[in-house]
């Protein structure tokens, strides 16, 4: 029996890849384990964890110099595999970067972000890829522009680089210095529909997700607004970008993205391509998907609900942390059982990362016990 392990991260304990393997001790151990053959293809949504798994289906990895979201110096990894480059937000200007226990609402910047894009531009792709999850800031991508080559300055005629609190103090900019993108394939990957502004938007929504108070989200919102208005007497469509659908993702960085010329994708549809799945699904007999916590953003569209549709008529089981739907089963979604590790303890799985892979072993196990090994497999 051919199983196709599909995770995502187990958020705060394991890599995709880590998840899919300890899932795959137990499946191997289990009551058919001699039956049954895993293929292993960790995931990714454009959030966190893209380019682990953009490295784990074949990418090679990049260093790349950036400043962090404080404006600490930071080696970080890109991943390339000759024609397109993934830029992962979270791993350049994200909250996983920042000190624990930190936070940095109105002082962060997504300049780094725009630090590893230029490596990888440096490096002669045909299509780079823009990881849009996991942001520290809201700055309206403000930061990453500058790193390509935008200038913004105050009222003494100084440059600086703006942050979410700054944002403010933009008096006029320059986009003449911009790295050319003319021939690249610019895809901003994200599964966010907010605009940047408005109830809805970066501010309001993600802003205290990020440490912003009530104050906080105001002061970045007429920042926010305030971009947009400069960006408009440039000449540049700040207006308009700011309306579009996914304007809101990563603190604003979609929005900036967009005034780059980037396409807007689903993040989950996109890295199934990318990554592919595709191939892997072929022949397979069963597909095992999931990620750290499963809820109703995660029928919104998110990788579990995706991975499913795509794997038709393959059968479906979704391996979660938690299951926060309270559901034995999504039969509309294709997704025939799911398996939670919170209801296998009384303990805290979510960032416990040996527990997790001993849950995710054991489970396999019972999975396995599920199974019923293909004609062609049983005396072989």
């Amino acid at each position: 029996m051919k199983i196709l392990l599909a995770l995502d991260k187990f958020k705060g304990s394991l890599s995709a890849a880590e998840a899919a393997d300890a899932l795959a001790a137990g499946l191997g151990t289990g009551p058919v384990g001699r039956h049954v053959e895993c293929r292993v293809l960790p995931l990714a949504d454009g959030g966190d964890g893209s380019i682990e798994a953009a490295l784990a289906a074949g990418f090679r990895p990049l260093p790349a110099h950036v400043r962090g979201p404080d404006g600490s110096p930071a080696i970080t990894t890109l991943a390339f595999n000759g024609s397109a480059a993934v830029v992962e937000v979270a791993t350049t200007s994200g909250l996983q970067m920042l000190a624990p226990g930190t936070l940095a609402p109105l002082s962060s910047s997504s300049d780094g972000f725009g630090q590893g894009i230029a490596t990888a531009l440096g490096h002669g792709p045909k299509q780079v890829v823009l990881a849009l999850g996991g942001s520290a800031t809201t700055d309206g991508g403000a930061g990453m522009l500058s790193s390509l080559g935008m200038c913004f300055f105050d009222e003494s005629g100084r440059s600086f680089v703006p942050s979410g609190g700054t944002l403010k103090n933009i008096a006029y900019l320059e986009a003449s210095g911009m790295l050319p993108l003319a021939g690249i394939d610019l895809v901003a990957a994200n599964d966010v529909q907010n605009p940047l502004m408005g109830p809805d938007g970066a501010a309001a929504v993600y802003g205290p997700q990020k440490g912003a108070t009530a104050q906080d989200v105001q002061l970045l919102e007429a920042g926010l607004a305030h971009l947009v208005r400069k960006l408009d007497e440039a000449g540049l469509p700040g207006s308009a970008c700011a309306l579009a659908p996914g304007a809101g993702s990563a603190g604003g960085i979609g929005f900036a993205a967009m005034l780059l010329g980037a396409r807007m994708v689903s993040g989950a549809d996109f890295f199934l391509d990318l990554l592919g799945f595709e191939t892997a699904l072929a022949d397979c007999d069963l597909v095992i998907t999931g990620e750290g916590k499963l809820d109703t953003q995660t029928l919104a569209g998110k990788l579990p609900v995706v991975v499913a549709r795509r794997a038709a008529p393959v059968p479906v089981v979704a391996v979660v942390g938690h299951n926060a739907l309270g559901v034995g089963s999504l039969p509309e979604n294709r997704i025939s059982a799911i398996h939670s590790l919170s209801s296998m303890t009384a303990l805290d799985s979510s960032s416990d990362a040996e527990l997790s892979a001993a849950l995710l072993t054991e489970l396999g196990k019972q999975i396995s016990a599920t199974l019923t090994p293909r004609k062609d497999s049983i005396h072989s």
